[in-house]
């Protein structure tokens, strides 16, 4: 634990609390009581003892407040009580990192170095083979839904230990998913930009949930939005297949499937096709968010029903495209009865399904797209609207952006959740 003296024993008494049973205050349509983590994943959270703990000054605070440049006092303050935890590494699985809120002027920057503190300090941690959980007095420690907080911390440390909370059903156990996002990373000197290409690695059961990311120099970009050349693509595809291959006795999966929010350039496709030309079945999906479309549901009377359209309903607007509704009404989760609209109020946007390549059954695309949904092992909710391979892929770009050294080797996703 890495943390001011209050704080600290803050902290150990949270991991007190993760074993303790709690009624939720919010949420009670589908989340159930807290049971206790050892209870529900059958392992209990202990504290690590006081070798693995670094007592961050009380004065802290005031050096932050007072430095010209606030986020640099503190991210040096908290990058170097990481480091030295690198020496108890084999004593602990996860780093709690007290964030207090007075630190606040510290946790932005976005005129010189586009500066975010929890992206840093999830970086650096993970440059050392560590993963960290943030833990801020006004959320995770004041907040009044004490088993919404247990619920989402638990799954949080489970995960990051290495485990795996839930997988999907009803998926082919050799498709592989590829997700493929970039983030645009700035020069200290003002030069020309060059992006952070990111491609994350995940099936049915969970195991290769990997990523690769590397800098991509001479990209084109349109409209803010980088493509990769032919060469480019297929770097990045033929790794992703080694990750898959390495964590199935270097066997192929029979079916992989990429995301990617934007259009697919001819380039971009030859190099996926070229990179996985011994695989039977290829898929290359876009996955738009902001389609503009809207939908709602008329009941028998041929008026409009008080709830939204079903989650999963799905529109074929063209022999390769189709609105897929990731957000809607979900009774199946609701623990009382009746309809639930997890949004709580508004006309839920579809997604935008585009087929670029790819000669399957595109209702199978649709539906594994729709289950990938629910596969976001960093909270409790009953769904996302994005499916995980591109919601994931976006938050490792921009945390990766800011490693200052990127190694070439795959990293797993749970040092970055």
């Amino acid at each position: 634990m890495i943390g001011q003296k209050l704080m600290l024993s803050r902290m150990r008494g949270l991991i007190s609390e993760l074993e303790t049973r709690i009624r939720p205050r919010e949420g009670g349509a589908y989340r159930p009581d807290y049971e206790g983590m050892s209870k529900t994943f059958g392992v209990r959270p202990v504290s690590a003892g006081s070798a693995s703990e670094i007592v961050l000054p009380d004065s802290l605070t005031s050096d932050v407040l007072q430095s010209p440049k606030p986020y640099l006092t503190l991210a040096d303050a908290l990058q170097r009580a990481i480091t030295r935890l690198k020496a108890t590494r084999s004593d602990f699985d996860v780093v709690f990192i007290g964030i207090d809120k007075a630190w606040e002027p510290a946790f932005f920057e976005r005129d010189e170095e586009d500066f975010n503190l929890h992206d840093y300090l999830k970086a650096v941690g993970a440059s050392l083979g560590i993963s960290v959980q943030l833990i801020r007095n006004d959320k995770a420690l004041d907040y009044p839904c004490r088993a919404s907080v247990m619920w989402r911390l638990s799954i949080a440390l489970y995960t990051k230990a290495g485990g795996v909370p839930w997988v999907l059903e009803d998926i082919n156990p050799h498709t592989a998913f590829i997700g493929i996002d970039y983030a645009m990373r700035r020069t200290r000197d003002d030069g020309p930009r060059f992006a952070i290409c990111c491609a994350q690695v995940f099936d049915a059961e969970g195991s290769g949930l990997e990523f690769i990311a590397y800098k991509a120099d001479g990209v084109s970009v349109y409209r803010d939005n980088p493509y990769l050349n032919h060469a480019q693509m297929l770097k990045i595809i033929a790794r992703s297949l080694t990750i898959y291959q390495r964590k199935h006795y270097g066997d192929l999966p029979s079916r992989v499937v990429v995301h990617k929010n934007t259009p697919f350039q001819d380039d971009e496709i030859d190099g996926c096709l070229d990179a996985l030309s011994a695989v039977d079945a290829v898929e290359l999906i876009q996955v738009q968010q902001d389609t503009g479309w809207r939908g709602y549901r008329v009941d028998a009377k041929q008026k409009v029903a008080g709830y939204p359209v079903a989650r999963g309903s799905l529109l074929p607007i063209g022999p390769h495209e189709a609105l897929l509704w990731t957000r809607g009404d979900l009774p199946e989760v609701a623990l009382r009865g009746g309809p639930y609209f997890k949004e709580g109020k508004g006309i839920p946007e579809p997604l935008l399904i585009t087929r670029h390549a790819g000669r399957g059954n595109f209702g199978d695309v649709c539906r594994d797209t729709l289950g990938l949904t629910k596969m976001d092992w960093n909270n409790d909710a009953p769904y996302d609207g994005m499916p995980v391979t591109l919601e994931y892929a976006g938050r490792l770009a921009q945390i990766v952006k800011r490693m200052p050294d990127l190694q070439p080797h795959p990293y797993p996703v749970r040092l970055f959740m």
